[in-house]
């Protein structure tokens, strides 16, 4: 499936917007870390990109959530490596995370929803002046960004990854965006 037909098939099953500027925002970070790992970029993009397809459906099923995008993204003919990783990413189902995409995708997730929220409280709200300094300051924060797992973004270590580095590769991958985001002044 090619990037625009992706894009289409997002477009018909996410209408809202903020949910639309995740998904970019993680399909951007997808490929940061495909590039860092020596991983398909293509195949990370198109994992970040739709992993949340079935949010708005879903989104007040948890229990539903992921397993219908896993059966969007198979009745598509996307390959199983991504379909998995999709299921996965949510875990109040309890399935191992078992490959690097699986890993990484669980490990982006929450840090789009933070980097986000960092250039949100700024008064220009421009991505591009965050620096990793003011994130790694408020990582430490609890009541910053409180539904962006800790937790979860620390399992940046089962690839091989310091939190600095993968907070360094989304920051600086979602920059490159910041326009497609509105995180730009």
């Amino acid at each position: 499936m090619t990037r625009e037909q992706a894009l289409e098939l997002l477009g018909q099953h996410l209408h809202n917007q903020n949910l639309i500027n995740h998904s970019l925002a993680v399909e951007a970070i997808m490929i940061g870390l495909a590039r860092r790992l020596g991983e398909d970029e293509h195949i990370f993009a198109l994992t970040g990109l739709l992993h949340d397809i079935d949010y708005d459906t879903t989104g007040d099923e948890p229990a539903r959530h992921s397993l219908l995008g896993a059966e969007i993204l198979a009745e598509h003919g996307l390959p199983d490596e991504v379909v998995y990783a999709v299921k996965v990413h949510n875990e109040i189902h309890g399935l191992e995370r078992i490959s690097t995409l699986d890993k990484s995708l669980y490990a982006a997730d929450p840090i789009s929803g933070f980097i986000t929220a960092a250039a949100m409280v700024r008064p220009d709200k421009d991505l591009k002046l965050v620096e990793l300094k003011s994130l790694k300051k408020r990582f430490k924060e609890k009541a910053f960004a409180r539904g962006a797992s800790r937790e979860q973004m620390a399992t940046c270590s089962e690839i091989g990854l310091e939190l600095d580095e993968i907070l360094s590769i989304a920051l600086e991958e979602m920059k490159k965006i910041a326009p497609q985001l509105g995180l730009d002044s």
